[in-house]
C-alpha cells in the first residue's frame, strides 16, 4: 500500500497527497474503516463520558484533514485502508496533526470576547497546540477602545501567546505574518463572521474565497465555507474550516481545570492549601490575591470560575 495525506476532504471523497510522488489522488475511506479496536494508549482513545475508558473497546473514526493514510490503488477505485496514528485530533474544527491553531477574533462586529479566548486557550492547553491570538477588522473600532484592548491583551503577551492584530482588507498587518506558517500545519479557527476568510484572501489573493458581510438583523456571520480544506503557504499548510458559534471542552471534574490555566499554576505554591486550592472560596488563595492585586487579569479569573459552574453543571455525557 502507498502512503498519503489527505489535504481535502467533502463528504467521503479524499484528495490525498502522495508520499513518495507528492501527485494528488481522490480516494474513499473503506467501509469497515469506521470501526476500528483501540486500546486505551491509541491516539484514536478519547475519554468522552466520566465512565473509565475500558481497556479495549470499537469506537467510531473517519479520516479527516491532516491525516497520513495507508491507500490501495490497485482497483478502478481508490481506497483508504488505514488511518494513522495522530499527534493530536481537534472536532471543532475538525482536523488533525496541527502544529499551530491561530486563534482569529474580530475587535468588532462580532465584539471580542475574553470569555471565548480563554476557552479556545483551555483546549489548546488540553491538545498541546501552539496558539496564536489574531485580532482583525483593527480599522472598525475606536482607537481609545483599540488602545485598552491592546493593554489587556498585553497579559496574554506576558504570559507566552503571540498578539497579531490586522486589517485584512488594507493587507495592514498581514506581511508580518507570513513566517509564522513556515513548515507548519496550522488551523485558522474563530467564530462565523471574524474574518478568516478575508485573513486567507489576504495571505493569498489567488484562492478568491467567498466572504459575506455580518448578518446585521441576526448579529452573527453566514456559514461561507463548504468543505474542509488545506491551502499550500510558504512550505506549509493552513487550514480553512466552517465557522462556529459554540466549542466546548471535554473537563469532567472541576479540579482539573486549573492544571490548564499555567498564570494560576505559577501560584498556587503560594496558596494555603497547595494542592488542593481551587482558587475558589478557599482562604489564603495566592491566585485571589493575585485578581485583588491586579496581577491576574480580572476578566480572566471570572471565566474561570463561570467554566468551573458550567463543569458542575454539565449533563452526564453516556
Amino acid at each position: 500500500m502507498k502512503k498519503g495525506f489527505i489535504k481535502k476532504m467533502i463528504s467521503n471523497q479524499y484528495t490525498l497527497i502522495d508520499q513518495e510522488t507528492h501527485e494528488e489522488v481522490i480516494a474513499t475511506a473503506r467501509g469497515k474503516l469506521r470501526y476500528m479496536k483501540v486500546t486505551e494508549d491509541s491516539s484514536f482513545s478519547k475519554q468522552l463520558t466520566k465512565k473509565t475508558k475500558i481497556e479495549q473497546k470499537i469506537t467510531t473514526i473517519s479520516p479527516k484533514v491532516g491525516d497520513y493514510v495507508l491507500y490501495d490503488d490497485s482497483e478502478d477505485q481508490i481506497i483508504i485502508q488505514e488511518i494513522l496514528p495522530r499527534k493530536n485530533d481537534l472536532t471543532r474544527p475538525d482536523v488533525c496533526n496541527v502544529d499551530q491553531v491561530l486563534l482569529v477574533f474580530s475587535a468588532v462586529n462580532p465584539e471580542f470576547s475574553f470569555h471565548l479566548l480563554d476557552k479556545f486557550l483551555i483546549i489548546m492547553n488540553q491538545e498541546h497546540l501552539t496558539p496564536v491570538i489574531i485580532i482583525s477588522k483593527i480599522d472598525l473600532i475606536k482607537i481609545n477602545a483599540l488602545n485598552q484592548l491592546k493593554e489587556d491583551l498585553k497579559y496574554y503577551e506576558k504570559m507566552g501567546y503571540e498578539v497579531f492584530y490586522v486589517n485584512s482588507k488594507q493587507r495592514i498587518g498581514i506581511d508580518v505574518l507570513a513566517n509564522i506558517f513556515r513548515s507548519k500545519l496550522t488551523v485558522l479557527a474563530g467564530q462565523t463572521g471574524v474574518g478568516k476568510s478575508t485573513l486567507l484572501n489576504a495571505l493569498m489573493p489567488e484562492l478568491h474565497l467567498k466572504t459575506q458581510e455580518i448578518s446585521k438583523a441576526l448579529g452573527r456571520g453566514k456559514h461561507t465555507t463548504r468543505h474542509t480544506e488545506l491551502y499550500s503557504y510558504n512550505r506549509g499548510y493552513i487550514v480553512d474550516t466552517p465557522g462556529f458559534s459554540k466549542i466546548e471542552f471535554v473537563i469532567f471534574h472541576v479540579d482539573e481545570l486549573k492544571a490548564f490555566y499555567p498564570d494560576f499554576e505559577s501560584l498556587s505554591p503560594s496558596c494555603r492549601f497547595t494542592s488542593s486550592c481551587l482558587h475558589l472560596n478557599e482562604p489564603s488563595c495566592a491566585v485571589k490575591e493575585g485578581v485583588e492585586k491586579n496581577e491576574i487579569l480580572a476578566s480572566r479569573y471570572e471565566n474561570y470560575v463561570t467554566f468551573c459552574d458550567e463543569i458542575k453543571n454539565q449533563k452526564e455525557r453516556y
